[in-house]
């Protein structure tokens, strides 16, 4: 049996282990803090881990910038000072006639020179290397998110949550980890270089180091405040932002563009758009001038408190007790700690928010994936060869739905058949396919490929065994022959094969009519000769992709509804002489397609309500009776009605 009622794709764990509830006493505050301090740490090996994936390099050069970044200020100021001091001896040396110490300033301004020249030579490699490495980084992230994409279960993308995970991890994991890396290296510099400050401080005040720091308290739980309600402001509006992206990408989408100009509905998706965002905008407004006025009004605080600093040292060097030139090195080492403890407090905040969004990306990459084998060790296949499926009380619901749209299906399909799908829309064809195919599991009973549940088998393999056309087949920026060799990706490009292929489903003469005949580009997307091709010629080179591919067991879902009746027809003879002694599943609103079936099985509401041949059907004058005598009367004029 399958999984049973209620079953439902598994979900993220991940989720539930980055949510932190809310502690609901002071006793719990201690405990609260301690698991908010170990998830942002473990957020940021996460981090951590993604850029030494890329490149190991990344990691020695920000660790390299750090100490170079928190010794060279520290240095500067210790050189800017010893030079000013030597500039007022030399001074006062002149004008009291003695000899002269300008060598001493020649060194020093050397030295300076040097230290300027080093200074900016490093940073400017530095920035080439951290350009490179960001898109480095950039460019790991996506195929990381891609190669999720591409094992994530179907039943997946039919979740909204799963399309807010996605659209999260898209949009922010690409760039926040060399951010937040960048962040957190150049943290390690502000506090070398306010430790180096703090100690030079201390010998004229002790208290001034203190002081400073206490002042940045507000500020840093005004910003760790704020980073915290932007982030879930902006998590909570996702809606929002998929609607605005979905807006915007109608207006620019060269396929809707000529139905959007003809009913005038630009007016309304450019509404809408400026509707959803005005919603969206009202929030982040708020949240913007809240923390800005907090912002000024802390700032006003520490500059009175930081003059009156100023002044304090002012004073010594009035009274003799610290030189000019120590003047600016400790003027500057208390700025520079205020500076350093405002830049840490906005990165450390920034760096917060930046882990809270690697949340997305960390829930998207561990979403569950249950198309699964179940064995350990999987079952393969025989290919080339016929095969038996039978599908055994199979019942089947969308997932976070309580309606079956396949409901209790007893089916057995053999080698040589060919099987028509018949049924209005909805009533479950194409989920039976899924199901086939293994893009679905049953929520009820199994399905046997040769005796053995398809759960049993090798997932990759067991999708080699099918030749499949759906409804909503694929339309791909490439060359002609690519999009035919695409029908089986494993098998060398055969110029030959591909012209078999293209001739079997008559594609082969507007081929041959185009530019660059097999070789043309299509879509005007990327290329300037790229040709645009009407619905009916994609339908035929995605056939040609089924007649390219040497599968056991050919599925096509719709696969001439674009052609007319006599190119449907003629494709319809190519595939029973490709079929041979392979099974064949068709799914087909045109029922004259379904005459030479050797079984039909008609589908109502994910039930099977008949089943037999054409002749067997018709005889019954059932509901397959009824679909086809409806369906052919709009074909079959009385002679009466034409001779009038």
């Amino acid at each position: 049996m399958g999984p049973g009622r209620g079953f439902r794709p598994h979900h993220s764990e991940a989720t539930d282990k980055l949510k932190e509830p809310l502690p609901k006493s002071i006793k719990e505050v201690p405990g609260y803090l301690k698991r908010l301090v170990s998830k942002f740490f473990y957020r940021l090996f996460y981090i951590f881990t993604i850029v030494r994936e890329t490149k190991p390099w990344i990691l020695f050069l920000m660790s390299f910038m750090a100490l170079f970044n928190g010794v060279m200020p520290v240095l500067g100021s210790i050189i800017a000072a010893h030079l000013i001091n030597s500039l007022v001896s030399a001074y006062t040396a002149s004008i009291n006639g003695m000899p002269s110490e300008f060598s001493n300033v020649m060194y020093l301004l050397i030295f300076q020179f040097g230290f300027i020249f080093l200074n900016s030579l490093v940073h400017n490699i530095d920035r080439i290397l951290t350009r490179i490495s960001g898109e480095l980084v950039v460019n790991h992230v996506n195929i990381k998110i891609m190669n999720k994409a591409r094992e994530i279960d179907l039943a997946s993308f039919d979740r909204p949550e799963f399309y807010e995970k996605l659209e999260n991890a898209s949009r922010e994991a690409g760039n926040r980890p060399i951010q937040i890396m960048n962040s957190t290296f150049g943290i390690i510099s502000t506090i070398i270089s306010m430790a180096s400050f703090i100690v030079i401080l201390w010998a004229v005040s002790p208290f001034a180091p203190a002081i400073v720091i206490i002042m940045a308290i507000p500020s840093a739980i005004i910003n760790f405040s704020y980073r915290k309600k932007n982030f879930l402001y902006v998590r909570h509006r996702s809606k929002d932002r998929r609607q605005l992206g979905y807006f915007s990408g109608l207006m620019t989408n060269k396929d809707m563009v000529k139905e959007i100009r003809i009913f005038g509905l630009a007016d309304v998706f450019i509404g809408r758009y400026i509707e959803t965002f005005k919603k969206y905008f009202v929030g982040l407004r708020k949240l913007y001038v809240s923390e800005g006025i907090w912002h000024i009004s802390i700032t006003m605080l520490t500059s009175i408190v930081n003059c009156l600093l100023y002044l304090y040292i002012a004073s010594r060097v009035c009274t003799g007790e610290i030189q000019v030139g120590d003047y600016t090195l400790y003027t500057g080492a208390l700025s520079s700690i205020a500076g350093g403890i405002s830049s840490l407090i906005t990165t450390t905040a920034s760096i917060y928010e930046g882990t809270l969004f690697i949340d997305n990306m960390i829930v998207f990459m561990n979403e569950k994936k249950t198309i699964t084998p179940r064995l350990a060790v999987p079952l393969y296949a025989k290919h080339n060869t016929g095969h038996r499926i039978t599908f055994e009380n199979v019942s089947f619901r969308y997932p976070d739905t309580e309606r079956d749209v396949i409901k209790n299906v007893n089916l057995a399909f053999e080698a040589g058949d060919t099987i028509v799908l018949v049924g209005l829309n909805g009533a479950g064809k194409t989920t039976l396919i899924k199901l086939l195919t293994r893009l679905y599991d049953p929520t009820e009973g199994r399905i046997t490929l040769d005796g053995h549940d398809i759960r049993d088998y090798d997932v990759e393999d067991l999708y080699k065994l099918f030749g499949i056309i759906f409804q909503d087949f694929g339309k791909y920026a490439f060359t002609v022959t690519e999009n035919i060799a695409f029908g089986q990706i494993d098998k060398p490009v055969i110029p030959d094969d591909i012209k078999h292929a293209a001739k079997q489903s008559n594609s082969d003469e507007f081929i041959e009519a185009l530019s660059d005949k097999y070789d043309t580009p299509l879509m005007r997307i990327f290329e300037p000769n790229g040709m645009e091709l009407s619905i009916g010629q994609w339908q035929k080179l995605a056939v040609a992709r089924a007649f390219y591919g040497d599968s056991d067991i050919l599925i096509l879902d719709e696969p001439t509804s674009s052609l007319d009746a006599l190119a449907e027809q003629e494709i319809y003879n190519q595939f029973d002489l490709l079929r041979k002694d392979k099974m064949t599943v068709f799914v087909s609103h045109r029922l004259s397609s379904a005459t030479s079936a050797s079984r039909i099985i008609v589908l109502e509401n994910g039930s099977v309500i008949e089943e037999g041949n054409h002749a067997e059907l018709m005889q019954k004058r059932g509901h397959y009776y009824h679909l086809f005598s409806t369906q052919a009367k709009r074909y079959i004029t009385p002679i009466d009605d034409i001779n009038g």
